[in-house]
């Protein structure tokens, strides 16, 4: 199925856990101010785990001005008008992984808790199936428990764990933990359905 079918369903409303609706949508161009906002308030020590410096302007200018939501989708959460949550979903489409997503996501701190990070990653799950991938794969620092905890609840295994292989923005070592989960069904594997 085509991305561009997928997206015209958003934007979409969630209820959370305190039963707050929160909107679900792309990531658009006129959205630069509020999405470096919304970085700035991820807490200084979680900033550390995220690959890029998202404290800079820049960064946040070049990704709102060069959005590719084929290759890399970011869907924002939004509660009262602010964003509180992003959960991206990025593909390539060459090359021995073309078959393979990976997903990120990353709430603030005062919407945690809300089951709000679940249903992000299981839209963002349900698109990269919809638009046909076969796995999605995210990423994680050693210290990241409870994301990892999370994604394994919502079906993902460990695929492998290498000791102090990655380093943070402080160049300080960590585990980097890879997990996966397999998007075809037996009946597909068996080419039933």
């Amino acid at each position: 199925m085509s991305l561009d079918l997928e997206l015209q369903k958003y934007p979409s409303e969630i209820i959370l856990k305190d039963g707050s609706k929160c909107e679900l949508r792309p990531l658009h161009e006129g959205d630069q101010k509020e999405f470096h906002t919304f970085f700035l308030a991820v807490p200084d020590q979680e900033k550390l785990f995220i690959k890029h410096q998202v404290a800079d302007p820049d960064v946040i200018r070049e990704w709102c001005e060069n959005i590719d939501l084929d290759r890399n989708l970011p869907l924002l959460a939004c509660l009262d008008g602010k964003i509180v949550g992003a959960a991206t979903l990025h593909q390539q489409f060459s090359g021995w992984k073309r078959h393979i997503g990976r997903v990120s996501v990353l709430v603030l701190p005062h919407a945690r808790g809300l089951g709000l990070a679940r249903a992000m990653i299981g839209e963002i799950v349900g698109l990269a199936r919809d638009v046909g991938l076969e796995r999605v794969e995210a990423e994680f620092i050693g210290e990241q428990a409870a994301a990892i905890k999370m994604f394994a609840m919502l079906g993902f295994s460990n695929l492998l764990r290498l000791e102090n292989y990655v380093k943070d923005m402080e160049a300080i070592s960590h585990d980097y933990i890879l997990m996966g989960l397999n998007l075809k069904t037996d009946e597909e594997y068996a080419g039933v359905g």
